[in-house]
């Protein structure tokens, strides 16, 4: 699913491409994304405005809009994205890793897959594409409920968010209340950069292991906003059976870790 990386590649698309347009139109008839707000609700709050700005936390996007709106706050889900046209221009859009060719193309042609529009009017949209329909958008969202986002904590404060808790360290990186904007490659990624066991109570790490994790994460964070999601981490291609890990050669073990596959070095980690 989009992870902290892909999200950030969403808001920047609209940050980029969707700010400071007025919208004409809305399509908010999916009641299940569009959930608890019923057709035209959205519509009705949202037209003649603009949105003047993106904001993210975690996997959470939310936009402020123009004469004191409110945000509109769009929720990626297992594989959502975000189109945005302009007259003339092709689509600028961000959001979950879809590949090249054949898959690429199967995506762009089922229009029926997208949950959620903004007509502006100049001509363009903003669409929510969700094949899954596991997408979320709803006004002024909590954004709140959420933990600091993970491209931001600091040692200290990942030192003491792992030592409110004995369960599993890559679990407690999964609990978006803790830390937002961590998924399951990001995790993995960050544990084996630093060689933490995914299965080690969270409040046993030593603090100079809670410290090589933070620094691990922001790093990993970055290289992936850079070349283009959490999939081009480093260990991400050598989850799998029988592979090896790329440092020392030990082969990988898969283990469940917070409900969630987990791979890992057997020698590092």
């Amino acid at each position: 699913m989009p992870e902290l990386p892909e999200v950030e590649s969403a808001r920047a698309v609209i940050e980029r491409s969707g700010l400071r347009r007025t919208i004409a139109d809305v399509d908010d008839a999916d009641t299940w994304v569009c959930r608890p707000h019923t057709p035209g609700e959205i519509k009705d709050a949202l037209v003649g405005r603009t949105l003047t700005r993106a904001n993210r936390r975690g996997k959470s996007i939310w936009c402020d809009t123009s004469d004191d709106g409110p945000a509109l706050g769009i929720h990626l889900g297992m594989s959502g994205r975000i189109h945005i046209s302009k007259p003339d221009r092709e689509d600028d859009e961000g959001g979950d890793y879809v590949g090249t060719g054949r898959r690429r193309q199967a995506r762009a042609t089922k229009p029926e897959w997208d949950r959620f529009t903004l007509v502006f009017e100049d001509g363009g949209s903003l669409r929510l594409f969700d094949k899954r329909r596991l997408g979320r958008v709803r006004l002024d969202p909590d954004i709140d409920a959420l933990g600091p986002d993970a491209a931001e904590v600091r040692a200290p404060d990942l030192r003491a968010l792992l030592g409110r808790s004995h369960t599993a360290v890559k679990a407690r990186l999964l609990d978006q209340h803790a830390i937002a904007g961590v998924g399951n490659l990001l995790a993995d990624e960050a544990l084996w950069q630093a060689a933490v066991d995914p299965r080690k109570p969270a409040d046993e790490l030593t603090a100079e292991e809670a410290t090589t994790l933070a620094r691990t994460l922001r790093t990993s964070i970055r290289r992936a906003l850079k070349n283009g999601g959490v999939h081009t981490g480093e260990i991400i291609k050598h989850r799998k059976r029988g592979d090896h890990c790329p440092r020392c050669g030990a082969e990988m073990q898969r283990a469940t870790v917070g409900g969630r596959t987990t791979w890992f070095c057997s020698a590092e980690q």
